[in-house]
């Protein structure tokens, strides 16, 4: 382990590679490097101290040096033990930046990161899960009154700081990244649909073409996964609590069942629900030879791996990030990821590509909060449509499409009412 006055992580010596590695992300990410580009100058981030919790990844290196190139002073935590890339993690504290991250944190490691990123005593805070959010308001609240605002980037995360606000404890706004159309729609569907399979092969290396594939939730993180099951050649099962959401599922082809019955057939389970408890004890008793069993939510809690460990008769790394759990009746089961998220754990989480918009949410979003000329009362906000359209039409122009654009006479229709049949 590797420390120094402001930083701790594993091993500086892999700074060169994680190096090469963000500088790859920085091809990738366009969008993010115009906004880097056209605000390096005028700097409108300066005197801004920004503590953020999210996974230590490439993309989230490009979203930092953005940060620190518009002025600002920047302080990083994971926000998942498992999802730190170690060498990415070198490389920002070989670039002067302030890091606690390391793959493997303990329970009481992760909180000690936590409060060390909030010693920059922040103006601004950038959270994934909310985690850090809480941190502050449970142990913290000296620092409320001199945070501007934060930012939120995940759907468990939103839902979390909104159940708060409503109970009266959220004591500064927060910008709901996650419920902006060029995040979710692409981030959630596309991002995890890819990384959450990518996750499960590079832990697997099985054959998804036939298999029976289990999705838990058809939100939008769980449409993603489907669909890109189906892609592969998976007879894909949905599973769901919300009768709309499992209409959506059966309307678009795919098989809809009680997790009791999937859990009789399928091979593969994937859970994206945000929802504790999916998984548990009677569902692995009937699982067949074989199953695997991964979780592309947030938070470990969708698979319930005491359940799991409690019943097995024995238990071995079989591959890294799988773990053989053999049960009472003989059958295998085999766990990805510790049940932590599969597409972070065992591969690199979303492509660049798809985070270069969600990062660009984040950076205009935390803009938008250091300039405006009156503060947010307390509560959960949508970033301003003009930013996801700007980001949109940046993003097309970097791939190489083209839009049309509405004439003045047809913008007057639109706005108006007069005219009928």
């Amino acid at each position: 382990m590797d420390e120094g006055a402001n930083y701790k992580i594993k091993d500086i010596s892999l700074a060169e590679q994680g190096q090469k590695m963000i500088e790859w992300a920085e091809s990738r990410m366009p969008v993010l490097m115009h906004l880097r580009k056209k605000y390096e100058k005028t700097k409108p981030l300066k005197g801004q101290r920004i503590a953020g919790a999210l996974h230590v990844t490439k993309e989230t290196a490009v979203l930092i040096k953005t940060l620190v190139a518009a002025g600002a002073e920047v302080s990083w935590a994971g926000c998942n033990p498992l999802s730190t890339n170690d060498a990415v993690a070198a490389a920002l504290v070989k670039s002067g930046i302030s890091v606690y991250a390391w793959h493997g944190l303990s329970t009481e490691e992760f909180y000690w990161a936590l409060d060390k990123v909030l010693e920059i005593k922040p103006t601004l805070t950038l959270d994934d899960g909310a985690d850090l959010i809480f941190r502050v308001h449970d142990k913290h609240q000296d620092l409320i009154p001199n945070i501007l605002g934060g930012t939120e980037e995940t759907t468990t995360g939103v839902v979390r700081l909104r159940a708060m606000h409503k109970a009266g404890r959220l004591k500064y706004p927060v910008i709901a990244v996650n419920d902006t159309p060029t995040k979710w729609q692409f981030d959630n569907v596309y991002g995890t649909g890819q990384s959450a399979l990518d996750g499960v092969l590079r832990a697997t290396n099985v054959l998804l073409a036939g298999k029976n594939l289990v999705v838990a939730g058809f939100g939008h993180c769980g449409r993603g996964i489907a669909m890109r099951a189906r892609g592969m050649g998976a007879r894909v099962t949905v599973t769901e609590v919300d009768p709309v959401n499992a209409l959506k599922a059966a309307l678009e082809g795919f098989n809809v069942d009680k997790m009791d019955n999937a859990a009789q057939y399928g091979d593969i389970f994937i859970t994206a629900t945000g929802m504790k408890d999916v998984i548990v004890k009677r569902h692995f008793e009937k699982m067949k030879d074989g199953a695997i069993v991964a979780n592309a939510g947030h938070f470990d809690v969708e698979v319930k791996v005491k359940d799991l460990e409690e019943i097995a008769v024995s238990k071995r790394e079989i591959r890294p990030n799988n773990e053989e759990f053999v049960l009472p009746n003989g059958n295998r089961v085999y766990l990805l990821a510790r049940g932590r998220l599969v597409n972070l754990v065992a591969a690199e989480g979303h492509p660049s590509e798809v985070m270069d918009m969600s990062f660009a949410n984040q950076f205009m979003a935390l803009m938008d909060l250091a300039t405006r000329k009156e503060r947010l009362p307390p509560g959960v906000y949508e970033i301003d449509p003009k930013i996801d359209n700007m980001i949109a039409r940046l993003k097309l122009e970097s791939m190489g499409f083209q839009i049309d654009e509405l004439t003045e006479e047809q913008i007057n229709y639109l706005n108006s009412y007069s005219e009928g049949t």
